[in-house]
């Protein structure tokens, strides 16, 4: 969006007031691939109707289908793979200004951001079609990540959250090493800076030098991010996941064991085909047995080009949701019983927002869109966006916390 803006052009929210569309498209599971296709051909309606003059995408479904897109949607008037800033410049009439490079015009508040540390992924999951939009795993160099971050500091960002497809492989391909807790070292020192967070973590080969690094940076949220999709021994190894469930276990017992206060969010894929009702049955069990603070559960996609492609999909889309259903209804218990002990404490709490009677915040066990957050009553006391407040807790439900500022 800097690039956009300092070319001159009018970034605007409202696509019915734009005359060009770029749309973004996401190619990696079916539910988003829909999205994306009916985002584009409602553009192409509109370009048709008169209303824009120019439609163009871009992102991971461009990149994977390009010819198929273009064949279908020739209305289109550009298809862009992914990280192809500087064409989709060029196609809009302007040019790539590199003293720009890492400075960003954020699309939401400015006091969260997301730093994406790498790009692409060398995992061999089975399902996972990543490998053959994104690539394989690419970091960007320490120095480069620590630019951006002091500008985003310089900006007013307070919380940094680290994505990438794996962010524990950080570090491999440029410097021979998986260095992430280097990296949150040097992120740390960054003022302004208060919270880092560590989003999708591999559990493979976990370094405990990260664990070390979150149990003793305070400004590294005790929370941690890592997909498991699943605990059956005989679907972990189809899913190609290079980890067994007592190699899992034994990693959620470190995380609980050296770093205080550890909030984990993990997610699961329900309906694999070779996932039987047995195996659904240990996945309940161990939901169960490990209270996690967070879950995402998602049904199986079969993608095109993936090794579990010829594994077809066997088990019907009723009893995927049916399985869905069941976890999270397992999972609304556990997470009533993780806020029940946080009532009663004083919390740091990050206030983003106001909706009707409540300022809308999160704590440090909170990730922004997918965890739950903390619902302020307005009459307590006069507050600033993006700053952070003492709250004390004095109710839950499932999700959601109730809490009043006391300093």
């Amino acid at each position: 969006m800097k690039q956009i803006n300092c070319n001159n052009f009018n970034l605007i929210d409202d696509p019915n007031k734009a005359d060009t569309l770029i749309i973004n498209t996401c190619g990696f599971i079916e539910a988003a691939k829909e999205e994306s296709i009916n985002t584009i051909l409602n553009a192409v309606k509109q370009k048709k109707e008169g209303k824009i003059k120019k439609v163009i995408v871009a992102g991971c479904l461009s990149e994977r289908y390009a010819d198929d897109l273009k064949e279908e949607i020739p209305e289109v008037d550009a298809f862009f793979g992914t990280e192809k800033y500087e064409d989709i410049l060029n196609e809009i009439g302007g040019k790539l200004k590199r003293e720009l490079l890492g400075e960003r015009t954020l699309s939401g508040p400015p006091h969260t951001a997301y730093l994406k540390i790498s790009e692409g992924c060398d995992h061999p999951c089975s399902f996972c079609a990543i490998p053959l939009m994104r690539g394989l795993h690419k970091s960007k160099p320490i120095e480069v990540l620590v630019k951006e971050a002091e500008f985003l500091a310089k900006n007013n960002t307070k919380e940094l959250i680290l994505i990438a497809q794996d962010t524990t492989d950080y570090g491999k391909d440029i410097y021979g090493e998986r260095c992430l807790h280097k990296l949150l070292s040097e992120l740390s020192k960054i003022d302004g800076i208060k919270w880092i967070r560590v989003m999708y973590a591999y559990p493979s080969h976990f370094p405990q030098e990260v664990i070390k690094e979150i149990a003793e940076n305070p400004k590294i949220c005790n929370y941690i991010d890592i997909p498991l999709q699943h605990i059956s021994d005989s679907v972990l190894k189809s899913m190609r996941r290079g980890v067994t469930s007592n190699k899992i276990k034994e990693l959620i017992t470190d995380f609980r064991t050296k770093i205080p206060n550890v909030v984990i969010r993990t997610t699961f894929i329900v309906g694999y085909p070779n996932e039987t009702e047995n195996e659904f049955y240990l996945l309940c069990k161990y939901i169960e047995e490990a209270k996690f603070d967070r879950i995402g559960v998602f049904t199986f996609s079969v993608e095109e080009n993936t090794s579990s492609y010829i594994l077809g999909n066997p088990i019907s889309e009723k009893v995927k949701e049916e399985r869905k259903n069941k976890l999270m209804e397992i999972q609304k218990d556990i997470s009533h019983e993780s806020n029940q002990k946080i009532v009663g404490k004083n919390m740091d709490v990050l206030i983003e927002r106001q909706e009707g009677e409540f300022y809308v915040g999160r704590t440090y066990r909170d990730a922004p869109e997918v965890d739950g957050e903390i619902l302020i009553p307005t009459n307590t006391k006069k507050i600033i966006f993006g700053n952070f407040y003492k709250v004390k807790i004095y109710d839950c439900n499932e999700y959601d916390l109730f809490g009043k500022i006391v300093f």
